[in-house]
């Protein structure tokens, strides 16, 4: 039980083994902060609807992301403002019109498979 840190080492395991493999498996609480901070975006259905607009459709605008999804302009501003922040999208401002795209290579994988069955 070589992974077991040490204030958990007085603990009673049952396969030792198999807890070194699964401490070894999550791996540090920085990467699995990283990777809740991102589910928990996906975790909201309006985010998760413009993300899923966005990777399908390409680059839309907030009034057209609005109709996709049925949210209304402040809802979708407010998403993107979140998805911005954490450099899952960016803008890109075409004139008057800012077009958002997915920029977050993890999330874009993430996104195809929520939509797999759909194919």
């Amino acid at each position: 039980m070589h992974l077991v840190p040490a204030e958990r080492a007085d603990r009673r395991t049952i396969d030792g083994h198999r807890v070194c493999d699964a401490i070894a498996a999550i791996g540090e609480p920085g990467h699995v902060r990283t990777w809740a901070d991102r589910f928990s975006l996906l975790a909201d259905p309006g985010r998760l609807a413009l993300l899923l607009a966005l990777d399908r459709a390409g680059p839309l605008a907030v009034s057209d992301l609005a109709v996709a999804t049925g949210m209304n302009d402040p809802a979708v501003s407010q998403a993107l403002r979140l998805l911005r922040a954490a450099a899952v999208v960016v803008g890109e401002k075409e004139g008057r019109v800012v077009r958002y795209r997915v920029v977050d290579p993890l999330v874009a994988d993430l996104l195809k498979h929520c939509t797999a069955d759909a194919d």
